[in-house]
This record gives C-alpha cells, sequence and structure tokens, in this order.
C-alpha cells in the first residue's frame, strides 16, 4: 500500500510585508521556502477566509519559493471586510502585482482551493504566459448551479436539512426566495448587532457544509466574531454579483489553459463544491489531470485529499524545475 503524503514540516516566513494595491486596500503577504525555488503563489479560500501557516506546509519548502497573502477585507489585509473595490477582477490584478512587486519572477505556479480555484481560473485565463502550472482544488466555477446549491432549496440543503432549517430560520418566509439578498440586507445593515447575527449564521452554515464531519473547532473558528463578519460579508457580496463572471466564462476560458499542465483534486463527497464542476472543468481542459479523491469532501486537509495535492507539487517541483520555466 502506498503511503499517503502529509503536510511539510512547519516553517516561519522570511518576509512579510504590506502590499499598497490602491483603492484604499493593503494586502499582507509571506514569503518563505527556498528563494532560489520553484516560485508558487497560494489563494485562499473565501472569498474572505484568509491565510494560515499551514496552507504553506502544501509545498517541499527546499524546492519551493512561496508566497501567500490574504485577500482584500481578510485575514490581516485592510480595511477589514470591506467590500468596496473588492471584486474577482480586483484581485486578478492584485496577484499580478504581488508577482512583480512582491515576488519579482516572471512566472510562477498558481496553487487555489474552493474559491481559490475560482481566482485561479480567473487569473490564469487573464495572464496565462504568467502560470507555469495550475494545482486546483474543490473547483467552483461560480455559475448559477453552484450558488443555487449552497443557497437555494434542493442542493446542499438536501444533505443538510437541519443546519438549513437553521440558516434560513433567521429570515421571514417571504425572503426565502432569494436568501443571498436576504442575507446582504443584514450583512451591511447599519446595526452592527443585525450585521454580526447574520455574519454568525452564515458562517456557521458553510461551517457545517464544508465537511461531513465538522469538528467544534473548525465552527466556532468560523463563528467566532473576528472572522465571521469578513467571511460573511464578502463571501455574500461575492455571491450576489455572481463573482463577476459571466455564466460559464470560466469552462470557455479553459482553451486558454491548453499550455499550461495542471492537476485537479476534486472529494467524491465534496458537499460545498461538488465534484460536476471538477469534471466540466476536466472535459474543458482535458491537458489537466483529474484526481477524484473516493473518500474525500471539501477541506485540503483530509487526508486523501491532502495526499493528492502534495503528490502534484512534489510533481511539479521535479519535472519543472525554476530554470526550466
Amino acid at each position: 500500500m502506498t503511503k499517503r503524503r502529509i503536510l511539510y514540516p512547519s516553517i516561519e516566513p522570511t518576509r512579510t510585508g504590506m502590499l499598497d494595491v490602491g483603492d484604499g486596500h493593503q494586502l499582507y503577504w509571506e514569503q518563505c521556502g527556498n528563494p532560489d525555488g520553484k516560485p508558487v503563489v497560494f489563494l485562499h479560500g473565501g472569498p474572505g477566509g484568509g491565510a494560515s501557516p499551514d496552507h504553506r506546509r502544501q509545498f517541499d519548502p527546499d524546492r519551493y519559493n512561496i508566497l501567500v497573502f490574504d485577500q482584500r477585507g481578510c485575514g490581516r489585509s485592510t480595511p477589514y471586510a470591506s467590500l468596496e473595490a473588492n471584486t474577482t477582477w480586483h484581485l486578478v490584478e492584485d496577484i499580478e502585482r504581488l508577482r512583480t512587486e512582491v515576488a519579482q519572477v516572471d512566472k510562477w505556479m498558481v496553487f487555489g482551493g474552493s474559491w481559490g480555484s475560482t481566482l485561479s481560473l480567473a487569473y490564469a485565463q487573464t495572464y496565462p504566459d504568467r502560470v507555469t502550472e495550475l494545482v486546483l482544488r474543490g473547483i467552483f466555477l461560480f455559475d448559477q448551479y453552484e450558488v443555487d446549491w449552497l443557497y437555494k432549496e434542493g442542493g446542499a440543503s438536501a444533505v443538510f436539512p437541519d443546519k438549513w432549517e437553521e440558516f434560513i430560520g433567521l429570515v421571514p418566509p417571504e425572503e426565502h426566495g432569494n436568501l443571498v439578498e436576504a442575507y446582504r440586507r443584514r450583512l451591511t445593515s447599519d446595526d452592527v448587532a443585525v450585521q454580526l447575527a447574520a455574519a454568525k449564521a452564515w458562517s456557521k452554515w458553510e461551517a457545517e457544509t464544508v465537511t461531513l464531519l465538522p469538528s467544534p473547532e473548525t465552527i466556532d473558528h468560523f463563528t467566532s466574531d473576528d472572522v465571521a463578519v469578513a467571511i460573511a460579508r464578502i463571501e455574500n457580496h461575492y455571491m450576489a454579483a455572481g463573482g463577476w463572471l459571466e455564466e460559464g466564462q470560466l469552462l470557455r476560458g479553459a482553451e486558454k489553459l491548453r499550455d499550461i499542465p495542471g492537476v485537479i483534486v476534486q472529494g467524491r463527497y465534496d458537499m460545498c463544491t461538488p465534484p460536476k464542476a471538477a469534471w466540466a472543468l476536466h472535459k474543458a481542459w482535458p491537458e489537466a489531470e483529474l484526481v477524484i479523491v473516493p473518500d474525500g469532501g471539501h477541506l485540503y486537509n483530509e487526508p486523501g485529499v491532502l495526499d493528492g495535492l502534495v503528490r502534484a507539487t512534489d510533481r511539479f517541483a521535479t519535472e519543472h524545475s525554476p530554470r526550466s520555466t
């Protein structure tokens, strides 16, 4: 039996800073690993989630020069939970500025999961000549089917009916037809108590559907005051706008990825970003390897999912050295 991979040992960043990207936003970033290694940028989930020290542990620090950062409005970036000038296309340009002004590399590998997979695809399709490889997990194409799966009756609600009733219980029945809009009104309320209650309910629904066996620690993290507001406000802001993407845009743009090696890792039992989107992307981009994890869910640190991700980064570190990119 093949031994499964685990996260690389924890390492401290060698460089940190704040990048002013305009519009009043500053992004917190960290760089670590081998300064002469293969450049890679990690795009975290969310929107509104933020990066963590474990995210950089999916890469061999002897072979990778690793950049992680917090997107607009979340984590240690400022201003906190801001919706101003916060769209997919602002973030795409932020990534490009990080490449040129912080990493100062010609090209790099892009690694993203969940919402980070959406952002990775949008960036790679905008700047295909700047991407050496793509490693993606939990594909979210931001098509209406996927938004409805999460926030309309008949999708994730069919798997988590008890949690769904709790989620919709915050708003009266006449608002159940458009929960994203109902929550948007509360998440942008001038009443701090109303905003916080909506943020906790929104974030708790995500925490309870993001894995089949949510731990109390996961739910506590998602619903803590300093995390829930950014996750809920920014994520709801993106859901209400369809991610500023046209329906089917990322699938139509997959032809721009034909020269980019890729690996897609998808849990079979992912109830947050179901495998349907990963399969559609693989058909539109057959050059990428699709790894379906038979016992995997959504989170990157589930054993089979993590195994697929680390194997992908190890493979690309070997097949494509910094000199060959």
